[in-house]
């Protein structure tokens, strides 16, 4: 029957204790270079894998910002819009905001961000159509609903995904502890049993040779 691997919910796997150092290699007169070779090799893919969750996770945190800032700017626009095209009940309430041309409404003025430091002034309209970069230079036009919609989905999963780095970054960090703490227990018992050799006179070949 084959061993079951125990993960965590992302299937990364737990690093086994070495409770007792023998029976993990196979016996007391078994080399522990192969031993300690496997030991080196996981705490490797731990930390491979620890690297790339960090990436990740600094990715996640600069896009969510962004995300939030453009579903904010996009449920303001749908919020501006819906006010104007309320019931008749609410017309009074934008009368003090009309001058004589009753049909007429104020373009919004707003800061247009073209870099980190540059921004330019631009005037917005009433609109029902809202552009979002997709990545790879993709831009696709959406509605209002369809793109808080689009966006809320997005920060939930980016929220999420952020989560999720963050509790296997810990795990990671957790692993590559026992599998550390299992390299020393291995050795100190090899320098253990090399001196309990020594001292009934046995002379070990050098490992290595």
């Amino acid at each position: 029957m084959a061993n079951t691997v125990k993960t965590n919910p992302r299937g990364i796997p737990h690093a086994p204790f070495v409770s007792d150092v023998v029976e993990h290699i196979g016996g007391p007169d078994v080399e522990i270079e192969s031993t300690l070779k496997q030991f080196q090799e996981a705490i490797a893919k731990y930390r491979y894998m620890e690297l790339n969750l960090s990436q990740r996770r600094k990715a996640l945190d600069e896009k969510i910002p962004d995300i939030k800032k453009t579903l904010t700017m996009v449920q303001f626009l749908q919020d501006r819009r819906e006010g104007r095209l309320k019931g008749p009940d609410d017309v009074d309430d934008l009368a003090d905001d009309l001058d004589e041309d009753s049909t007429s409404t104020k373009p919004l003025t707003t800061a247009f961000e073209l870099n980190d430091t540059l921004y330019a002034e631009a005037e917005l309209d009433d609109t029902e159509v809202v552009y979002l970069w997709l990545g790879a230079n993709v831009m696709l036009s959406y509605s209002l609903s369809e793109a808080t919609e689009l966006l809320s989905t997005k920060l939930f999963a980016a929220e999420q995904n952020r989560e999720n780095a963050i509790q296997d970054l810990e795990f990671l960090r957790e692993q590559i502890t026992v599998m550390e703490v299992n390299t020393a227990r291995v050795y100190n018992w090899d320098v253990k049993r090399r001196r309990e050799r020594r001292q009934r006179g046995q002379v070990d070949q050098p490992q290595g040779s």
